[in-house]
């Protein structure tokens, strides 16, 4: 069975090289604009293995639409890894605070996104 992967940014750029690096891999990519489109995204695939988020983003940021997403579906187990141009330790402790399980600075090389997300989805 193929696993699903929803990958929110609001860069265009970002999503592709994601999405492409995550296909070629195997995995379906469900994309998300923002935080309220990534929202919608997860609810409606609730057998998604994984969600890959930015940070800042408009409408809605990544940490404002996890805080939400566990709030709102407190059974929601599915892993959340944070991809994103920040470092601040504030922002990487809020994050795992609110269930990330894991940070990626961009620019990333897509083998290392790779490690990480067979290891998130059982697949390493």
């Amino acid at each position: 069975m193929i696993k699903k992967i929803v990958v929110v940014d609001d860069s265009r750029t970002a999503r592709q090289q994601v999405g492409a690096a995550l296909a070629e891999a195997g995995y379906a990519v469900i994309e998300g604009v923002d935080g309220l489109d990534g929202i919608a995204k997860v609810t409606s695939n609730l057998d998604a293995s994984l969600i890959i988020c930015d940070v800042n983003m408009p409408n809605m940021g990544g940490l404002e639409m996890i805080e939400a997403l566990r709030r709102d579906h407190p059974d929601l187990a599915v892993p959340i890894v944070m991809l994103t141009t920040e470092g601040q330790l504030e922002l990487v402790q809020r994050a795992k605070q609110s269930g990330a399980r894991g940070w990626i600075v961009k620019p990333f090389k897509p083998h290392m996104l790779l490690s990480a997300v067979r290891k998130l989805v059982g697949d390493a």
